[in-house]
Protein backbone atom coordinates (compact mmCIF):
# COMPACT_ATOMS: atom_id res chain seq x y z
CA UNK A 1 0.00 0.00 0.00
CA UNK A 2 1.37 3.58 -0.90
CA UNK A 3 2.26 5.99 1.62
CA UNK A 4 3.47 6.01 5.29
CA UNK A 5 3.40 2.98 7.36
CA UNK A 6 2.03 4.05 10.88
CA UNK A 7 2.34 1.81 14.08
CA UNK A 8 -0.06 1.02 16.41
CA UNK A 9 1.39 -1.30 18.65
CA UNK A 10 2.63 -0.90 21.85
CA UNK A 11 6.12 -0.97 20.52
CA UNK A 12 8.16 0.14 18.74
CA UNK A 13 6.70 3.44 18.19
CA UNK A 14 6.35 6.03 15.53
CA UNK A 15 9.87 7.60 15.71
CA UNK A 16 9.36 11.06 15.08
CA UNK A 17 10.12 13.19 11.77
CA UNK A 18 12.75 15.27 13.47
CA UNK A 19 14.19 12.27 15.09
CA UNK A 20 14.55 10.63 11.82
CA UNK A 21 16.34 13.72 10.35
CA UNK A 22 18.75 13.78 12.86
CA UNK A 23 19.65 10.59 12.20
CA UNK A 24 20.32 11.39 8.38
CA UNK A 25 24.32 12.33 8.88
CA UNK A 26 27.45 10.93 7.10
CA UNK A 27 29.33 8.31 8.59
CA UNK A 28 31.70 8.94 11.21
CA UNK A 29 34.60 7.05 11.99
CA UNK A 30 34.06 5.55 15.44
CA UNK A 31 37.91 6.27 16.28
CA UNK A 32 37.50 9.67 15.72
CA UNK A 33 36.95 12.20 18.64
CA UNK A 34 33.49 12.64 18.05
CA UNK A 35 32.84 9.51 18.88
CA UNK A 36 33.26 9.44 21.92
CA UNK A 37 31.71 13.29 22.13
CA UNK A 38 28.74 11.92 20.77
CA UNK A 39 28.54 9.01 23.74
CA UNK A 40 29.47 11.03 27.06
CA UNK A 41 26.58 13.79 25.03
CA UNK A 42 24.01 10.58 25.15
CA UNK A 43 25.01 9.11 28.29
CA UNK A 44 24.54 12.35 30.18
CA UNK A 45 20.82 13.27 29.04
CA UNK A 46 20.15 9.91 29.85
CA UNK A 47 20.94 10.70 33.24
CA UNK A 48 18.08 13.40 33.40
CA UNK A 49 15.35 10.64 31.66
CA UNK A 50 16.31 8.01 34.59
CA UNK A 51 16.31 10.95 36.69
CA UNK A 52 19.26 10.02 38.46
CA UNK A 53 22.90 12.36 39.63
CA UNK A 54 24.38 8.79 40.80
CA UNK A 55 22.86 6.37 38.37
CA UNK A 56 25.59 4.85 35.77
CA UNK A 57 23.81 4.80 32.28
CA UNK A 58 24.93 1.53 29.82
CA UNK A 59 23.79 1.08 26.41
CA UNK A 60 23.81 -2.42 24.98
CA UNK A 61 23.10 -3.66 21.79
CA UNK A 62 20.11 -5.54 22.27
CA UNK A 63 16.58 -5.48 23.19
CA UNK A 64 15.17 -4.64 27.09
CA UNK A 65 15.68 -8.81 27.32
CA UNK A 66 19.52 -8.55 26.70
CA UNK A 67 19.40 -5.70 30.17
CA UNK A 68 17.21 -8.24 32.25
CA UNK A 69 20.18 -10.61 31.64
CA UNK A 70 22.57 -8.22 32.29
CA UNK A 71 21.44 -7.48 35.08
CA UNK A 72 20.53 -10.67 36.52
CA UNK A 73 24.07 -12.27 35.65
CA UNK A 74 26.23 -8.88 36.73
CA UNK A 75 24.42 -8.59 39.71
CA UNK A 76 23.62 -11.79 41.32
CA UNK A 77 25.24 -15.26 41.69
CA UNK A 78 24.41 -18.20 40.78
CA UNK A 79 21.89 -19.84 43.05
CA UNK A 80 20.80 -16.46 44.67
CA UNK A 81 17.28 -16.07 45.40
CA UNK A 82 15.02 -13.42 43.97
CA UNK A 83 11.65 -12.23 44.50
CA UNK A 84 9.29 -11.58 41.48
CA UNK A 85 5.47 -11.05 40.76
CA UNK A 86 3.75 -12.46 37.41
CA UNK A 87 0.67 -10.28 36.66
CA UNK A 88 2.06 -9.76 32.25
CA UNK A 89 3.35 -11.69 29.80
CA UNK A 90 6.59 -9.27 30.43
CA UNK A 91 6.87 -9.86 34.26
CA UNK A 92 5.91 -13.62 33.52
CA UNK A 93 9.05 -13.35 30.61
CA UNK A 94 11.38 -12.19 32.89
CA UNK A 95 10.74 -14.85 35.96
CA UNK A 96 11.21 -17.41 32.91
CA UNK A 97 14.92 -15.86 32.28
CA UNK A 98 15.54 -16.11 35.90
CA UNK A 99 14.40 -19.99 36.09
CA UNK A 100 16.83 -20.97 33.50
CA UNK A 101 19.68 -18.61 34.47
CA UNK A 102 19.52 -20.60 38.18
CA UNK A 103 18.70 -18.45 40.46
CA UNK A 104 15.64 -19.28 42.79
CA UNK A 105 12.96 -17.38 42.18
CA UNK A 106 9.51 -16.68 44.92
CA UNK A 107 7.28 -15.83 41.86
CA UNK A 108 3.84 -14.53 43.32
CA UNK A 109 1.02 -15.31 40.65
CA UNK A 110 -1.22 -12.32 40.40
CA UNK A 111 -4.57 -11.64 38.28
CA UNK A 112 -3.35 -10.18 35.07
CA UNK A 113 -5.16 -6.40 35.07
CA UNK A 114 -3.72 -5.82 38.47
CA UNK A 115 0.25 -4.57 39.70
CA UNK A 116 3.06 -5.85 41.85
CA UNK A 117 1.54 -6.76 45.01
CA UNK A 118 3.21 -4.34 47.47
CA UNK A 119 1.52 -6.10 50.85
CA UNK A 120 2.72 -9.16 49.83
CA UNK A 121 6.51 -8.36 49.24
CA UNK A 122 6.07 -6.51 52.35
CA UNK A 123 5.43 -9.64 54.41
CA UNK A 124 7.81 -12.06 52.45
CA UNK A 125 10.98 -9.31 53.38
CA UNK A 126 10.05 -8.85 56.93
CA UNK A 127 10.19 -12.90 57.29
CA UNK A 128 13.23 -13.12 55.56
CA UNK A 129 15.19 -12.82 58.38
CA UNK A 130 18.41 -14.54 57.07
CA UNK A 131 18.34 -12.26 54.01
CA UNK A 132 18.17 -15.15 51.39
CA UNK A 133 16.54 -12.91 48.71
CA UNK A 134 18.98 -11.29 46.72
CA UNK A 135 16.99 -8.87 44.19
CA UNK A 136 13.48 -7.91 44.07
CA UNK A 137 12.15 -7.63 40.72
CA UNK A 138 9.07 -4.93 39.78
CA UNK A 139 8.02 -4.52 36.55
CA UNK A 140 6.75 -0.75 36.45
CA UNK A 141 4.37 -0.99 33.28
CA UNK A 142 2.98 -4.17 32.30
CA UNK A 143 3.21 -3.99 28.50
CA UNK A 144 0.64 -6.60 28.00
CA UNK A 145 -2.37 -4.97 30.17
CA UNK A 146 -0.98 -1.16 30.34
CA UNK A 147 -0.96 -1.67 34.42
CA UNK A 148 1.27 0.69 35.90
CA UNK A 149 2.78 -0.60 39.45
CA UNK A 150 4.13 1.98 42.09
CA UNK A 151 7.92 1.35 42.22
CA UNK A 152 8.06 3.86 44.85
CA UNK A 153 5.71 1.85 47.34
CA UNK A 154 8.16 -0.97 46.34
CA UNK A 155 11.06 0.92 47.76
CA UNK A 156 9.23 1.93 51.13
CA UNK A 157 7.96 -1.82 51.50
CA UNK A 158 12.38 -3.05 51.21
CA UNK A 159 13.21 0.18 53.71
CA UNK A 160 10.36 -0.89 56.11
CA UNK A 161 11.45 -4.52 56.21
CA UNK A 162 14.91 -3.33 56.49
CA UNK A 163 15.72 -5.86 54.18
CA UNK A 164 19.16 -4.86 51.88
CA UNK A 165 18.12 -6.52 48.62
CA UNK A 166 18.81 -4.87 44.63
CA UNK A 167 16.00 -3.60 43.26
CA UNK A 168 15.67 -3.81 39.59
CA UNK A 169 13.08 -2.41 37.76
CA UNK A 170 12.12 -3.08 34.17
CA UNK A 171 10.63 0.27 32.62
CA UNK A 172 10.85 -1.05 29.31
CA UNK A 173 7.61 0.69 28.52
CA UNK A 174 7.31 3.43 31.14
CA UNK A 175 10.54 5.89 30.76
CA UNK A 176 10.16 9.19 29.21
CA UNK A 177 6.50 7.98 29.21
CA UNK A 178 5.62 7.53 32.92
CA UNK A 179 7.10 9.71 35.74
CA UNK A 180 10.28 7.55 36.72
CA UNK A 181 12.60 8.71 39.95
CA UNK A 182 15.44 6.32 40.11
CA UNK A 183 17.28 8.36 42.58
CA UNK A 184 14.38 9.20 44.74
CA UNK A 185 12.96 5.35 44.43
CA UNK A 186 16.12 3.82 45.84
CA UNK A 187 16.25 1.68 42.05
CA UNK A 188 19.26 0.04 41.97
CA UNK A 189 18.96 -1.56 38.28
CA UNK A 190 16.58 0.23 35.48
CA UNK A 191 15.74 -1.34 32.11
CA UNK A 192 14.54 -0.09 29.22
CA UNK A 193 14.79 0.13 25.40
CA UNK A 194 15.02 2.41 22.59
CA UNK A 195 11.65 1.67 20.52
CA UNK A 196 8.87 2.82 23.39
CA UNK A 197 9.25 6.33 25.43
CA UNK A 198 12.74 7.36 23.99
CA UNK A 199 10.96 6.83 20.37
CA UNK A 200 14.32 5.81 18.82
CA UNK A 201 14.35 2.67 16.37
CA UNK A 202 14.51 -1.13 17.78
CA UNK A 203 17.78 -2.33 18.40
CA UNK A 204 19.13 -0.66 21.83
CA UNK A 205 18.55 -1.70 25.45
CA UNK A 206 19.47 1.05 28.06
CA UNK A 207 20.24 0.46 31.97
CA UNK A 208 21.08 3.01 34.78
CA UNK A 209 22.70 1.21 37.74
CA UNK A 210 23.13 2.35 41.25
CA UNK A 211 26.42 2.31 42.93
CA UNK A 212 25.42 -0.16 45.35
CA UNK A 213 24.66 -2.84 42.00
CA UNK A 214 27.95 -1.43 40.54
CA UNK A 215 29.51 -2.70 44.27
CA UNK A 216 27.91 -5.48 44.37
CA UNK A 217 29.53 -6.69 40.71
CA UNK A 218 32.84 -7.12 42.55
CA UNK A 219 31.45 -9.65 44.29
CA UNK A 220 29.02 -12.14 42.45
CA UNK A 221 30.52 -14.71 40.14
Amino acid sequence: MAGRNFLFVPGPTNVPDRVQRAMVVAMEDHRSSKFPELTLGILKGLKKIFKTTTGTPIIFPSSGTGCWEAALTNCLSPGDKVLASRFGQFSHLWIDMCQRLGFEVEALDCEWGTGVPVERYLALLEADKSHKIKAVLACHNETATGVTSDIAAVRRAIDAAKHPALLFVDAVSSLASIDFRMDEWGVDVCITGSQKGLMLPAGLGVSCVSPKALAARQSTR
